[in-house]
């Protein structure tokens, strides 16, 4: 790493002949005309920008380079600098200081704008406290209006123009036969702009000509999970880089690929077909117009198709064990996404079904989107043998342990990496009892405090509600399936409604407990008011199911009918706590902690 601060007329001259670009994974330049002002003020006071750095070329895996946005020209020279952070300063500085066009930029409403940028001289040559005022920016045509466009407050369209209001072009700072030809233009109208002239030489040309750019330059062999680290750390005001645009770069500059194909690999592309697949066949990954990082993201996939990868290799003994960390998707070669990922897409295809037997066909209501990189990654090493029915319900028994007791939680890349090995070792009967099953627990008074869709139990056990049969209460010719969820919008529905703990209980928190709710259409929910005793009864006209009858269409609910007859809360949340434990139980394959044990 070395440190140098090279003058802003060089870097802008560098910019402009592509000697220093940009990395792919860099994202779009879109500066606000108010801080490209700030900044030309900044930088004419000659006052400190901050430290831009860079990477050098030539590495071992080089990343695609772009250029900065105005110098699109240079885009077949390779560069010997990639920016990884000063991008949006010098992008703004190059083309307004730079360029001879005007700058695409935008307002404070995020409306599109055409800017030249001026300097006031007037203004300049004051009180540096004024100096953000002397930076003005025009439109495209180079006039100021006001008065919905009726009234002309400043013209800039000629040299003379410019010189009889004192505006100097910041887009001439550089050029020494413009700059030259104004001056002259300047003091030919008025003797007093020598000294006028002179000052503004002074205190602004000579702060722009010998302003320097501090800069950190990072050797070649900087590693690529370095260079993502460190771009985070310095990039803190802005969107986190993630690893599939990192790859992005990589990927695109794999020179032996485009050897081959004579194109760069797009990872992007690749990815948008492999997700609006996987989201047409299966709403649960999430809608395509939403973004591809609804419901399964692309880092989700990497993952996957790393622990495939890394996994082949132990079975190789090429590699110490199954891993998915950062560092191992930066270092996953381009040969081998292209080799795994088809049949990581295809596994999270599967995937995507296993979810539609659990009735988990929503994005909304599925319970952790990081449970399913392990389980796709599980399909794609042991392909169709996971369809046997022995090993299918010791996969369905991990899923919900791992749903109900919430073992996907906190941090998951080790979880990731036991549960692919363990998984699979179970499944070839040469390992125990995954730990993810071994050490999943469900409290009893968890129920209690299952209130919102935060809880991925929350979700867990209103998916088996369905899965055990319910029946809505207007719908009620048969039970509830991952089609009719989405065409009745069925949704997680108060049993008693607030308006009756509202009356009745007051600030009962165990309103919200999912003891108290249950998937019912939107149409049913609408019905229900009051108390439950009295829309049980509206309900059962409405769907012209006879009283004794309807006592069983609730009870698919897991509900003693009676309890909800009665309005007797305390009695219907006892006997409902007690069956969805049974329930929890079941899914899980093994007995619920009460509070007293989990304490011994």
């Amino acid at each position: 790493m070395a440190l140098d601060s090279p003058k802003l007329q060089k870097v802008l001259e560098e910019i402009k002949i592509g000697v220093i670009q940009l990395p792919d994974f860099q994202r779009e330049w879109k500066w606000d005309d108010q801080r490209i002002r700030e900044l030309i003020a900044t930088v004419t006071l000659d006052y400190p920008l901050g430290v831009v750095m860079t990477l050098e070329t030539g590495g071992s895996s080089p990343f695609r380079a772009r250029p900065l946005t105005g110098a699109e020209d240079a885009g077949s020279v390779t560069p010997g600098l990639l920016l990884l952070d000063g991008q949006q300063r010098l992008t703004s500085l190059f083309q307004s200081l730079h360029l001879t066009r005007p700058v695409r930029t935008v307002d404070d409403r995020n409306k599109e704008l055409r800017r030249w940028y001026y300097v006031d001289i007037l203004k300049a040559v004051g009180s540096p406290a004024d100096r953000d005022d002397a930076i003005v920016s025009v439109p495209e045509d180079r006039v100021l209006r006001s008065d919905f466009a009726r009234r002309v407050d400043l013209d800039l369209r000629s040299t003379e123009k410019e010189c009889r209001a004192a505006y100097f072009p910041l887009s001439q700072v550089f050029d020494g036969d413009k700059m030259t030809a104004w001056q002259r233009e300047f003091v030919r109208m008025d003797d007093g702009n020598w000294d006028l002239w002179a000052q503004f030489q002074q205190q602004v040309l000579n702060n722009v000509g010998s302003f320097q750019i501090p800069m950190i330059r990072l050797g070649a062999s900087t590693t690529k999970d370095a260079v993502c680290s460190v771009f985070e750390r310095v990039n803190t005001g802005g969107v986190p880089l993630n690893v599939f645009e990192l790859l992005t770069a990589t990927y695109a500059g794999d020179q032996d690929y485009e050897r081959e194909h004579e194109t760069y690999y797009r990872l992007p592309d690749v990815w948008h077909d492999i997700k609006k697949r996987l989201a047409t066949s299966y709403p649960v990954f999430g809608r395509l117009e939403y973004g591809l990082t609804d419901g399964l993201s692309s880092s989700d996939f990497l993952q996957a198709v790393t622990l495939v990868v890394t996994w082949e290799r132990k079975q190789n003994r090429r590699a110490a064990g199954v891993a998915c960390k950062r560092r191992d998707l930066l270092a996953l070669p381009l040969d081998d996404f292209r080799r795994v990922a088809p049949q990581v897409a295809d596994a999270f295809e599967w995937v995507g079904e296993f979810l539609h037997r659990q009735c988990i066909v929503r994005s909304a209501d599925l319970p952790y989107r990081t449970q399913l990189v392990p389980l796709a990654a599980v399909r794609a090493i042991l392909g169709e043998k996971t369809d046997e029915p022995e090993l299918l319900e010791r996969i369905v028994r991990w899923y919900w342990c791992g749903v109900l007791g919430e073992m996907y939680g906190g941090s998951t890349e080790s979880r990731f990496t036991r549960d692919v090995e363990q998984l699979i070792a179970w499944a070839q009967g040469s390992g125990g009892t995954p730990d993810t099953i071994t050490e999943a627990a469900f409290l009893s008074d968890r129920l209690d405090s299952l209130t919102t869709r935060n809880s991925a139990a929350y979700k867990g056990i209103y998916a088996l509600l369905i899965k055990q049969g319910a029946m809505d209460w207007h719908h009620s010719e048969a039970p509830l399936t991952p089609g009719t969820l989405v065409q009745n919008s069925v949704d997680i529905h108060q049993v008693f409604p607030k308006a009756w703990f509202a009356r009745h209980s007051g600030q009962d928190r165990r309103g919200n407990s999912i003891v108290n709710k249950t998937p019912l259409s939107y149409r049913t929910s609408r019905s229900m008011t009051g108390s439950p005793s009295a829309y049980l009864k509206v309900l059962a006209q409405e769907s012209g199911t006879r009283p004794e009858w309807f006592d069983d269409v609730i009870a698919t609910h897991l509900i003693d009918p009676a309890t909800l007859r009665h309005d007797d809360f305390e009695s219907f949340y006892a006997d409902r706590s007690k069956r969805l434990l049974e329930l929890v139980n079941e899914a899980m394959g093994k007995r619920t902690v009460f509070r007293d044990q989990a304490d011994r």
